[in-house]
């Protein structure tokens, strides 16, 4: 099945901490239907020192989110439902809000 949100797509969080924030998609985990967006749901890692970063410490990083809690931003900034039509021979996402090709 064709993905309905990708890397670099413009997200809005639905639910939880940080909803209505919206980020752009850093990372995509298919096998665990999840998403990293930048700024979002923000965690604290306790870091050991190693030879990368001899200091360690306490690192701030983005955590993932369920896919079923962010939407795709249409050009409002508004979540949006995502489909797919053909566009002459090839398949394209589009927003079903305003339904401009994404």
């Amino acid at each position: 099945m064709a993905a309905k949100i990708k890397k670099g797509d413009n997200v809005v969080v639905l639910t939880g901490k940080d909803k209505g924030r919206t980020g752009q998609v850093l990372k995509v985990l298919p096998s665990e239907n999840r998403v990293v967006v930048q700024g979002v749901n923000m965690v604290q890692r306790h870091t050991r020192p190693t030879q990368a970063d001899p200091q360690g410490g306490i690192k701030n990083k983005e955590a993932s989110l369920h896919l079923s809690n962010v939407a795709i931003a249409d050009a409002s900034g508004k979540a949006t439902r995502v489909g797919f039509r053909m566009d002459g021979d090839k398949k394209v996402r589009f927003a079903k809000t305003t339904g401009d090709v994404i």
